[in-house]
This record gives C-alpha cells, structure tokens and sequence, in this order.
C-alpha cells in the first residue's frame, strides 16, 4: 500500500544538487501499516521506516480549575477550560458531575474538531462562605475518563477596626469627660481583611437597644425613669456629637486606613421645662461601618398593594463610642458683680477675686478679654480640677465718669472650626460674664494767676495779662478768657458791621498756626474788630484747584458706584421674590388677610417633629439609623410603579443621571432583594417577582438592568429614571424548560457608571397534585336504605404556580370494581383545590375495597384506596 515515485540518477550527483522521490500511501483496509525504504549510496545503506496510521483524535484537557479566593456576596462567577484536540480527525467529549456544590457547567458534551479548541464554562454561585473543591469527569473519545479538579475558598467580606498604637480588634472607645461645646478626637483604621476592593459608609445607631443619650449614669434609678418619662424627645441632631472623618470610601484588598473620630457633646434640652439638677450628661453610641454594595432589602408582599419592607444589614462591625458631656463649672468669688471703689483720674483700686474650678474630672483654661481702664493680672491660666486660683482685678481709670463694663471670660479648649473639619483648633468655646463696676471722680484744683510782664506767650488769654499755672493739667478754658465778644459791637470796626453771622471768629494768639492750609470755604474774622484775617496758603502742601475737582468727583464717583450696586441687589432680591410667589400655587393672598390660623395642640407639635426629615448634603454629617428608617416607610417617598423614562429626557435629569454617587449616596439608594427565591416553579410556565428601586436622594438616578439570562428574557423594563424620593418596582420573569435547581445572577447599573447584581434561585419542577387522604373509608348513612350508594369525599391540591390537568383511573383494570371518582377528569388552577366524590355502589357481588390512581399530565401520580365498611 506504500508506492514509490522516484527516477533514479545514471550518473553520480554533483555537490549542491538534489533528487526529489515520492512515496504514495493508499490504504485499503482500516489498520496501521508499517514498512521501510533502503536508500542504496554507494556503499552505504540508509534505513528510512514507513508509518501508515489512520486519522484520529488527541484530546487533551486541563486538570484543574482554581477560582482562588472570593467574597461571598451572592455573585455567580465563570472560569473557563478549553479542551484540545491535537489529532487530525475531531473527536467527542461528555461531561458528567455528581458533586454536593451546585455547579453550572455549558457545554456538557460536544465535538471538538481536528486541530481546535473547544471552551467549557463552569459557574458557581459565592452564596455562602465554604471551601469548594470538587471533580469533574470528562470522557475524551480515545482518551478515557480525566479528572477536574475545581477548586475555590468562598469567603466573608469582612471589616475590623483596630487601634493604631496596638493593633488589636476594638470594640469599643471612652472618649471620657469633655466639656460641652469643646471636642475630643480618637483614632483607629479600618482594616479591609478580604481579597476584594469595598465600598464603605459610616452609619450612627442613633436608635439602637442600649444607647443613652444625655443620661446621667450615676443617677438614682427613679430620677433616671422619670427624666424619660418627662423628656422622650431631645431636640438634637445626634450626627453632630460624632464627627467621623472620613465617613466613606473604598478600600482595597488588606488595606488599613486611618479613621478620626470627634466627640463634641452637646446640652440637651428639655422639653417640659424640668429643671435638670445633674450637671453631667452620659452618651453611649454605635457606629456601624458597613459595606455599600451588599446591603439589602427584603420585601414581604401583604394583602392588596400594601409592601412591608425589612431592611436586613449585611455583615458589619460595630463600634461602640462612650462620653460624657460636663458643662464649665467655674466660680467667682467675689463675683459675678464686682464693684470697685471711687477713685481720683490717675489712681488705681484693686479686687482680689478667687477662682474655683468645681469639676472634679476636667482642668479648665481661661483667658480675660482687654478691657478699657480694668487690668486683670494674670490674663490667662489654667486651673486644675478641684482647684482655686487668685486674680487680681485694678480699675486704672483714664478719663472721669461712671464704667460700667461686661467683663468676657473666655474658655479655651479644641474643637472643630465650621468650615474646616480636618484639624482641631485651640479656640474659644464658652463664656463667662463679668460685671465691673467703678467710678471715677474729678479733682477740685484752684487756678492762680500772675500778672504777665508784657512778653505774651503764644498760649495765653485774651489780653494776655494773667497766664494759668500747671495748663498741662487743665483741660477747660480758664474762666478769664471766655469772653462772648461774638454778641457784642463795642469794639467792632464800622466796615465788619454788616458781616454775616454764620463767620467764625479767630483768637488773637493763634497768629503762629494761622500760616497753616486752612479749608478755603471758611473764613475767620479776628474777635474785637470782626476784620478777616488773613490766611497763608502753602502751595506745597495744599491742593490745587485741579486736583480739589478731582478729589470730588472721585467721592461722587464711588458714591454712585455704590448707589448702583445697592439698586442691583434690590433689584436681584425683588426678582427672586417674583419668581417665588408667580406660580400655579399661589393664588396671591396676603398674609393675615381675613384668614384665620389654624390652632395647634401639643399633639400637633410632637407629630410635627416627627416627620420626615429630608436627609442632609454635608458630607462631613453621619448617617444616622434614624435618618435612613424612613426611607421605605410610605410617608417619607411616593409610590411610582408606571410613566417613568426609560433614558433622561430633560435637562435636569441629564445632569443629575451623569453624576458619579458617593458611597454615602449609594447607601440611600436600594435596590433589592439582592437573592430574589422564585421557589418550585413549574416547567413551561412563568413566575414574577418584584425587583424593589428605593431611590431616597433628592436628585434622579438612572437604573438599567442588563439580563442576558434565556430564562428571564421576559422581565421589563430594564431601564427606568427614578425621581428623587421615590419608589418603584420592575417585574422580573421566570420561566424555564428544564428540571433541575437554577442559580445564576444579572446585573445593574447605576448612572451608567456603579455596578450591582441579583442572585436568582430556583427549582424547576414538573406539576404535582396532593390528596388529602391517601386512603378513604365509606360508611353507610344512618337509615340507609337497600341497594343504597355510599358516598364520601377526597380533596386535591395544587401547591404549584402552573394548571395540573388530572384523570381517575382504576390501578387494575382487568379487575371489576365497585367504586367511582367523580369529577373522572378535569384541571387544578394554581394554588387552588378541588374536591372529589368518590362512591361505591353496592351489590352481590361488589367489592369492598377498591383503588384509584391519579395521574397527572406530565406529571406524578398519587395512589388512593378506598374502603366500603358494611355493616349487617
């Protein structure tokens, strides 16, 4: 079967020349030949074997499938395995699997053709931490049977907080005392100890079983139950005692990072107005840290349209945060008037005040404001706690009168700036008033005069004939030079006669300041003879007539300027109003015109309070359990479950849709349940269950479902622009053609851009239908008659979602039977019963017993036996 096509050479073959030779195989029967070719060089002989083999098959596949370490979050995640076929003809392949873990393995068999490559995939489901390692077999056509081992370590997702000196797991952190109003900060770091990447958020238990907010754990139990009992609602925001920076963000794989957490207690107020004799105020807190992407919501349908909506917590860590809040108890004494004897200008009086500080946990740091004419020494200082401190308070009055001045004590401790939540800032966070109290009095002093020898000084009187010792130290004009020489003429020169009035009169001894600029719209008259003095203008210190023009029209400018945006800001304010008031809704009534207010009981108010607050946008806020409770409840978010988009249309929406959501963002929005159990359901029939959009945000989201799954083809719609606060709902169908469990899971997207999936679970069975009783006995009725029927009744039921179609039929045919089942055939609705009569009619030679069975279309059959009890 081996032919050779060859020319041998007459003549040797030269270097660098070749002879080509064929050798032709043509195989006639179905076996491997073999058999060889002598090649004669000279006196050499070279050996060459032949092989004759038949085309077949080399399948080779890998012997393990590692999936490694993953998170249990409810996720169906694919590896895939090729087989390879490196023979020349294709070859077959079946896979078959008995294992305990419920695996997911497309295709099961198939023909991998010459040369090539075929992928099988195989899926698990990460519902529940364990450690998979199980063995596929796969028969290879020429092969055998190989192994495969899967294997994967499905595990929790798991956050721990631990302290960042020591390294240990905390559970809980003292704050211990602080003052109300000031802030104390802790440290710890958030240790992600999972392989995968995880978005975190910061939740405050504001409302959990153990908390206590503003009590006074050294209280008697009495005065403890009657605070409550009077005081159930606190009119604070406890997001503002627990500062958590940051309170969201992602962390990696085994990654730490470094949390600060502040404590600034704050005062509670009462709400009857009890008098609260305990000073101290204890708090004890939960913060929960929490994964955003595995929470879930469970919905149980009730009757009607009505929804209860359960929010279940994913796997999370607590940590407990306890403090107390102290107010500042410092004393004066004296205090807190403190008066100060009279004293003279130039003198100075002084108070001794002790202050005490009564708290027996906190030292206390103040520091006096300056204060005009009062010196306080020392100014600032720290005083332990149960401890005293001397303070000396002078009044050193600069000017006569009566002070009397509010005296601002400032405490010093850290705490928070407004707008800067990174750093604490040593600052002020409470006062203390002072009184002082002081007088000074003037001094009565006698002036004594002398007669000036004729040299006049340039401060002097008017005739400069007696001159004032110690003028330094007198500030009044000395009664000899007051004369009102501006109401009389005696002196006055008969040309100034006639000048007008409103002139100011100039005193003859300021000749030496008179060379000085003066304002040139005024003019000054001498004091006897009303002549106009003159006045010198140095050029190089006053300004030009240019330059007084330029000077006004600079102050008008700006004047205007001024006017302008003043006009600018009315005008803005009255537009805004305008735009408030022109809508559909206001009919444009004005206030207190002829309407009445309504009239608000107690009852009111507290409902009032407790309504539904819009969460907060300041990002630096906690989440509280409080704050998010409300998101389901029907109250809060209005139910919108048709007419929504499908894609953003309008301008809003646009811009809300293409926003990237924060973790604290994804935390109020819920879409759920994230494992939706469709329980047995009948092949070839179709089941829904309600996907559950919760959206709790007061911008639009965006939510599309991407389902590639043949099962749940029929589910719609999978696109849909939530509003904000609001709730709705996409029906997802199920409807399968085979038998078996079903585990596979879709996705979702939010805003195009964050990632979330739903587990699907079901068990696809054929219809089945139960009786009531497996076996039945008639008995005859009291006052039968001969010859009589015995009747009684059997009842079927339908526990599946699909139709059963049914019959009745004897077990033994050939065997005469005395016993009927009416209705003989029929159907079953879904979840719905039917009841049977079944009876025997009685004669010589009619059987007492009897048996049915009820078959099932394409399904089960149930036997029942029935048994007629004669009595004679």
């Amino acid at each position: 079967q081996f032919k050779l096509i060859v020319e041998n050479p007459e003549k040797p073959v030269a270097p660098g020349l070749q002879i080509t030779a064929f050798v032709e195989y043509y195989p006639k029967s179905k076996e491997d030949l073999q058999d060889r070719l002598l090649l004669l060089i000279e006196d050499e002989i070279v050996n060459i074997p032949l092989f004759g083999l038949l085309p077949c098959c080399c399948l080779e596949i890998e012997s393990e499938i590692n999936f490694g370490t993953v998170i249990a979050n409810s996720k169906v995640i694919s590896k895939a395995i090729s087989i390879a076929n490196h023979g020349s003809s294709s070859g077959t392949f079946k896979v078959s699997y008995d294992g305990v873990v419920l695996l997911n393995i497309e295709p099961i068999r198939g023909v991998v053709e010459a040369k090539s490559r075929k992928t099988v995939t195989v899926d698990i489901c990460t519902d529940v931490p364990r450690i998979i390692k199980e063995v596929i077999k796969v028969d290879l056509e020429g092969h055998g049977c190989a192994e495969v081992w899967v294997k994967a370590v499905v595990v929790e997702q798991v956050l721990k907080v631990l302290g960042v000196s020591c390294g240990n797991i905390l559970e809980c952190i003292n704050f211990g005392p602080v003052y109300f109003g000031s802030s104390k900060t802790e440290q710890i770091s958030l240790y992600n100890e999972s392989p995968e990447c995880m978005d975190w958020v910061a939740v405050l238990e504001d409302n959990a079983i153990g908390g206590e907010m503003g009590t006074d754990l050294q209280r008697s139990t009495d005065a403890a139950l009657q605070d409550l009992s009077l005081n159930r609602k606190r009119d604070v925001d406890v997001s503002t005692l627990i500062l958590c920076i940051p309170n969201q963000g992602t962390l990696l794989p085994y990654e730490k990072s470094l949390i600060t957490l502040c404590f600034t207690p704050k005062k509670f107020r009462r709400v009857f107005g009890v008098h609260d004799s305990s000073p101290k105020q204890d708090y004890v807190l939960f913060l929960r840290f929490e994964d955003v992407v595995n929470r879930d919501v469970c919905l149980q349908a009730l009757s009607g349209d009505d929804t209860a909506i359960k929010v279940n917590h994913p796997h999370h860590v607590d940590l407990a945060l306890t403090g107390s809040g102290l107010p500042v108890m410092l004393t004066f004494n004296p205090g807190p008037v403190i008066n100060f004897s009279d004293c003279f200008m130039g003198e100075e009086t002084q108070v001794l005040c002790t202050l005490k500080n009564e708290s027996e946990s906190l030292p206390v740091t103040f520091s006096f404001r300056k204060t005009a004419h009062f010196n306080i020494s020392p100014e600032k200082g720290k005083i332990t706690k149960k401890s005293a401190k001397d303070v000396m308070f002078s009044f050193t009055p600069h000017q006569i009168g009566t002070f009397k001045v509010k005296q601002v004590v400032d405490i010093i401790g850290t705490a928070f700036e407004k707008n800067n939540f990174q750093a604490l800032k040593t600052k002020s966070f409470h006062q203390i008033y002072l009184s002082f109290n002081g007088v000074c009095k003037s001094k009565q002093k006698n002036i004594l005069f002398k007669i000036n020898p004729g040299i006049t000084p340039m401060i002097s009187n008017a005739t400069g004939q007696f001159v004032a010792h110690s003028t330094r130290q007198c500030t009044d004009t000395a009664p000899v030079a007051i004369l009102k020489s501006a109401q009389t003429q005696i002196h006055t020169h008969r040309i100034n006669r006639n000048c007008k009035g409103d002139v100011l009169t100039a005193f003859p001894n300021d000749r030496a300041a008179s060379i000085r600029p003066s304002e040139r719209n005024k003019k000054y008259r001498t004091i006897f003879t009303k002549t106009e003095r003159y006045n010198y203008i140095d050029p190089e210190f006053s300004y030009t007539d240019y330059e007084r023009l330029s000077k006004e029209a600079h102050k008008e400018y700006y004047a205007d300027f001024i006017s302008s945006l003043r006009q600018r800001r009315l005008l803005k304010d009255t537009t805004r109003q305008f735009c408030i008031y022109n809508n559909s809704v206001s009919i444009g009534l004005k206030p207190a015109e002829g309407l009445m207010s309504p009239k608000m009981s107690i009852t009111d108010i507290h409902q009032e309070k407790t309504q539904f607050k819009m969460l907060p946008l300041d990002e630096n806020c906690l989440l509280t359990s409080q704050k998010t409770s409300p998101i389901c409840s029907k109250s809060s978010i209005k139910d919108t479950w048709c007419g929504l988009n499908a894609v953003p249309s309008s301008a809003q929406e646009k811009e809300d849709c293409s926003q990237t959501l924060t973790s604290k963002q994804l935390h109020q929005i819920l879409i759920g349940p994230s494992t939706m159990d469709f329980g047995d359901v009948c092949v070839h029939s179709t089941t829904f269950r309600k996907l559950h959009i919760i959206n709790n945000l007061l911008v639009h989201i965006w939510v599309q479902i991407d389902i590639e799954i043949d099962e749940l083809q029929k589910s719609g719609p999978l696109s849909q622009v939530v509003p904000p606060l609001t709730k709705t709902h996409v029906p997802i169908a199920f409807e399968t053609r085979t038998l078996g469990i079903f585990k596979k899971s879709f996705t979702y997207t939010i805003n195009n851009q964050h990632l979330g999936h739903v587990l699907v679970i079901a068990k696809a069975v054929s219809v089945e239908l139960e009786l009531s009783a497996r076996e039945v006995i008639l008995n005859p009725n009291p006052g039968y008659l001969a010859e009589a029927e015995f009747r009684t009744t059997v009842r079927i039921y339908n526990p599946r979602n699909h139709p059963a179609e049914f019959s009745w039929k004897p077990a033994m045919k050939n065997r005469k039977t005395a016993f009927s089942v009416q209705p003989a055939k029929g159907f079953v609705e879904a979840y719905r019963d039917l009841e049977c009569e079944v009876v025997w009619h009685p004669g010589y030679s009619s059987p007492e017993a009897g048996e049915f069975n009820l078959c099932v279309r394409k399904g089960n059959t149930v036997t029942l036996k029935c048994f007629a009890k004669v009595r004679i």
